[in-house]
C-alpha cells in the first residue's frame, strides 16, 4: 500500500446504464488519455460510471529514477536524522488523513491489539520460511516493516484510507471502496471471460494478501471458488485469520498460507486466477520478476493473472507536491525500482499473452494477462 496524498481534483460520478464493458480510451481536452470504466460492486451489480482516469504526459513521475529531482529526494532521505523525521511525518499524515475522513484508525488498531489475535500466530506461522533481505527493510514507517503486530493492526485502516484518498469525490467510504475494488474485480472477471476459453474459476490465489482485505473481496466476487491468501508476514496472516473467523461462515472458507510469493512451494498449474494487489511497489525488480514467473508457473492454461498497483502514468501521482512525494519515498524503499520496471515486458518475456493495462482508478492500474492454452 502506498502513501498517497489527497487528490488534486474531484471525479465526476454519474449513474451508468451501459453494458458491462470497458470503453476505448479517448483523448481528453489536454494531452492525457482518459479511461472510462463502469464501476461495479463486489457482487457484480453495475453501480456508477467513473470518468476522469487521466494519464499524465510522462511515462513516470519526475521524482523517479536518475532525474535531478529524484537524486535530490534520495539525498534527503539518506540523511538519517532527516529520514527519521520524514518517517514520523509520513505516519502522521496517514493517520490524520484517515481520521479526518471518519476512518477510526486508532480505535481500529486498539481493537486488534487488545484482542486474541495473538493466538492465531502459532497455527499460521511456518518455521521453514526464510525472509528475503529486502523484506527485512524498514518501510511504511515501521522499523520492522511488515513483521510486527502494529503493522498488522493498522493495515485495514490504512487500506480503507487509501480507497478514500483515491476517490475523493465519492460520497462515502463505502462508495469509494465500491469503485476501487469493484473496478479491479471487474477487470479480472472481464479478462478471464474474454481470454480463458470459458474455463471455470475453481481456484484463486491472492499473493501478498496482507490482512486479507483483497482476499475477502475475491471470495465475495467468486463465491464458488476456493480462495487462498498467501503472505510473508505471519502477523498479517494471523490478523486475516482472526478477522475471517469473526464473520459469517463462507460456503468455501478461505485458506491462509505463510510463504514467499517468489517461491510458494505450491503445485504448478493449480490456479485459475492469481492476484497480487498493491504488492509490486514494495519489491525490488528482482523480486517483481520472480513473482511474475511464479504466477505463470502456478496458473493453469487459460488462467488469468492480475497485478494491481500504483500507475507510473497516473496524472495525479505525476503531479504530487514535493512534500508528498518525498514523504512517500521515505516509506517505500523500492518505489524507484518498481516504477522503472517494465511490468508488461516482463510478463511477455515470462510467457503471458493477452496483456492488458487499465487505469482502474485515478492512481492505480490493473495489468492482466493469460497463460496460453
Amino acid at each position: 500500500m502506498a502513501l498517497c496524498g489527497p487528490a488534486t481534483h474531484r471525479l465526476s460520478l454519474v449513474c451508468s446504464k451501459s453494458h458491462a464493458r470497458t470503453r476505448r480510451p479517448r483523448k481528453s481536452r489536454g494531452s492525457g488519455v482518459v479511461h472510462i470504466l463502469a464501476a461495479y460492486d463486489v457482487t457484480g451489480r453495475e453501480g456508477v460510471q467513473v470518468a476522469g482516469y487521466e494519464e499524465g504526459q510522462l511515462d513516470r513521475p519526475r521524482w523517479v529514477g536518475a532525474t535531478p529531482l529524484s537524486r535530490l529526494v534520495g539525498a534527503l532521505i539518506s540523511f538519517k536524522p532527516l529520514y527519521s523525521l520524514l518517517k514520523l511525518g509520513a505516519r502522521r499524515v496517514l493517520i490524520n488523513t484517515a481520521e479526518k475522513k471518519n476512518i477510526p484508525w486508532r480505535e481500529m488498531t486498539k481493537e486488534i491489539l487488545e484482542s486474541d489475535v495473538y493466538k492465531e500466530l502459532e497455527s499460521i506461522q511456518s518455521p521453514s520460511v526464510v525472509y528475503p533481505d529486502y523484506y527485512l527493510n524498514p518501510f511504511h514507517a515501521y522499523d520492522e516493516g511488515n513483521l510486527s503486530w502494529l503493522a498488522a493492526a493498522e493495515a485495514e485502516a490504512a487500506t480503507l484510507s487509501m480507497a478514500r484518498r483515491v476517490v475523493p469525490g465519492a460520497s462515502s467510504l463505502h462508495e469509494a471502496n465500491e469503485i476501487v475494488r469493484g473496478n479491479w474485480l471487474q477487470a479480472i472477471e472481464q479478462h478471464h471471460l474474454q481470454y480463458s476459453g470459458n474455463s471455470m474459476i475453481r481456484d484463486i490465489l491472492d499473493i501478498g494478501c496482507s490482512v486479507g482485505v483483497s482476499t475477502g473481496y475475491l471470495a465475495d466476487k467468486f463465491p464458488s471458488a476456493k480462495v487462498t491468501g498467501l503472505d510473508l508476514s505471519p502477523y498479517f496472516l494471523a490478523a486475516a485469520q482472526f478477522k475471517e473467523k469473526k464473520r459469517f461462515p463462507r460456503k468455501n472458507p478461505i485458506s491462509w498460507i505463510h510463504a514467499n510469493g517468489e517461491d510458494t512451494g505450491l503445485s504448478s498449474n493449480s490456479f485459475d486466477i492469481v492476484s497480487m494487489a498493491y504488492v509490486h511497489h514494495e519489491c525490488p525488480k528482482r523480486a517483481i520478476v520472480n513473482l511474475v514467473k511464479e504466477a505463470f508457473r502456478l496458473l493453469r492454461p487459460g488462467g488469468t493473472v492480475a497485478f494491481t498497483d500504483t500507475s507510473p502514468k497516473s496524472k495525479i501521482l505525476q503531479e504530487l507536491s514535493p512534500v508528498l512525494f518525498t514523504l512517500m519515498k521515505s516509506t517505500e524503499p523500492f518505489l524507484d525500482e518498481y516504477y522503472l520496471t517494465d511490468l508488461e515486458g516482463t510478463m511477455r518475456e515470462v510467457g503471458f499473452v493477452n496483456i492488458r493495462t487499465l487505469l482502474t482508478d485515478p492512481r492505480h492500474r490493473t495489468v492482466t494477462g493469460t497463460v496460453p492454452r
